[in-house]
């Protein structure tokens, strides 16, 4: 299931119970809607809850362009498995599994959504938020069924006992192997959240870093935090400027039988020309969706 080039940039979460955020959802400007029915739902409303996503995803058309992904609860909750027989057939875009740790916890929920008749296209994201989920990584990225993994900062951090600091120093070997996990297997990734809203610079902070890291885009949660998120995440004017120089240099200099260009006194080869070509493509996607 190799990477689409597909807007990623920010990806919130909304409570399933809270049927006015669902609503409001539909005019946000966010790449990613994660309807969560897991962390952000009390025990005692898990039912409505999920009621109430699936009735939004009976209004799908309303979102657009943006991805519908649900967050079940897991199958080792009294909720998870109504859960994925409810959703294997709802039309969401994806749905997203809390703390995975193993290839295997993947094909326990393919079985269950296979035995309620969910599509085999159906794609499946995944929590990486503990210590083991982040040592098998790879394996999980590897899964063919698995097309994103998501990075759940605070459970790892609690598992960890590591501290929450700025520079995110602590978690830094964790998001590194994540990246590296989903790169290798070609599909997306996304980085944890920022849980301090009044810190608006070090969530700032926080999406320079992982997109420095590489990631495609965050998970928020607060709506405040989408269009920061856009921004960091999404190719600046000058950068898709220079990208376009680079496949120009490239494709002129190919035409004149060189195998390398130079662009600014640097060396343009094949790899630069591959990642600018990608950088474009996202920006032309960010356009169409206006």
């Amino acid at each position: 299931m190799p990477t689409t080039v597909r807007p990623r940039r920010s990806a919130l979460y909304v409570p399933g119970s809270n049927k006015r955020a669902l609503e409001k959802a539909k005019e946000l400007a966010a790449d990613v809607l994660l309807l969560d029915l897991e962390d952000a739902v009390a025990p005692e409303a898990k039912e409505s809850a999920r009621a109430n996503v699936l009735a939004i995803l009976g209004e799908k058309a309303a979102f657009g362009e943006r991805e519908l992904v649900v967050r079940a609860n897991g199958l080792d909750t009294p909720w998870g498995h109504a859960d994925l027989c409810a959703l294997a057939t709802a039309g969401a875009d994806a749905l997203l599994l809390p703390k995975i740790e193993s290839r295997d916890a993947v094909d326990r929920v393919l079985a269950v959504l296979a035995s309620a008749g969910a599509p085999k296209s159906l794609p499946l994201w995944c929590m990486i938020e503990t210590p083991r989920g982040v040592l098998r990584a790879a394996e999980i990225a590897d899964h063919p069924r698995v097309a994103c993994l998501v990075v759940g900062t605070s459970d790892l951090a609690k598992d960890l006992h590591a501290q929450h600091t700025r520079d995110r120093i602590p978690l830094l070997t964790a998001l590194e192997l994540c990246v590296l996990a989903a790169r290798a297997a070609g599909i997306a990734v996304l980085d944890g959240v920022h849980l301090d809203l009044a810190d608006e610079e070090g969530f700032l902070a926080a999406c320079r870093q992982g997109r420095a890291l590489g990631f495609d885009g965050k998970t928020l949660i607060h709506p405040k935090q989408i269009a920061p998120a856009n921004a960091a995440f999404g190719p600046s004017e000058a950068e898709i400027a220079q990208a376009r120089r680079i496949v120009e240099a490239f494709e002129a200099a190919r035409a004149s039988g060189a195998g390398v260009a130079v662009v600014d006194g640097r060396l343009v080869e094949h790899l630069h020309v591959q990642e600018a070509r990608r950088l474009l493509e996202l920006a032309d996607a960010i356009a169409r969706r206006g």
